[in-house]
């Protein structure tokens, strides 16, 4: 696992295309239960160089219910994004992640990461990846409102970044009846790390 991970890390396949040049972003372990899978870092993060290192990972970790030691443990955690590096700003935000990546780096990442619990697919890239046999009619509120058809593989968020503030004020049952799903399956897939 040490060794792809510094592959990953070392991974300069993009280099001509990203404007702030290569900074692969991953954290992962063996023991991990969770894996959440995101879109790619934004300007912060790659300045940091941890990932979800800014207002979206401290939203999503309220959503999750985890505090930032948990989710920065790796026996717990692995935060995979889908795109490893910054992208660059588009017109609405930043671009998409590269394509080139996840099928790059996921399946040889998944075949390390066997003790697996729960896989959280934030945003419509990861869903669009790993659900593509399964709904490319549904959009993302559609797969969110439906996250229990997914369970107990998969649970599909919305991104939560600040951009995102409309959707979440336009769909209230989000976090009604979503979070503290979520809160109860990330706890689940934690608990037989307690003592």
């Amino acid at each position: 696992m040490e060794t792809l991970l510094n592959d990953i890390r070392d991974c300069s396949a993009c280099e001509q295309e990203l404007p702030l040049g290569p900074r692969p972003i991953v954290e992962a372990n063996l023991l991990s239960k969770i894996a959440v899978i995101g879109q790619a870092p934004g300007t912060k993060v790659h300045a940091s160089g941890i990932p979800w290192d800014d207002a979206s990972g401290k939203r999503l970790r309220e959503w999750m219910g985890v505090d930032k030691t948990s989710f920065y443990d790796t026996s717990k955690f692995a935060l995979i994004p889908m795109g490893f590096c910054y992208p660059g700003k588009g017109k609405s935000g930043d671009l998409p992640p590269k394509k080139i990546c996840a099928p790059m780096w996921h399946p040889p990442l998944f075949e390390e990461l066997k003790n697996l619990k729960l896989i959280i697919l934030v945003g419509q890239y990861a869903q669009n990846y790993y659900m593509k046999s399964e709904d490319t009619r549904l959009n993302l509120t559609q797969r969110v409102a439906n996250f229990k058809t997914y369970l107990p593989r998969f649970f599909v968020l919305p991104h939560p970044s600040p951009r995102n503030n409309i959707w979440l004020k336009k769909n209230p049952w989000f976090e009604e009846k979503v979070v503290p799903s979520l809160k109860i399956y990330v706890n689940k897939s934690l608990s037989h790390l307690m003592h």
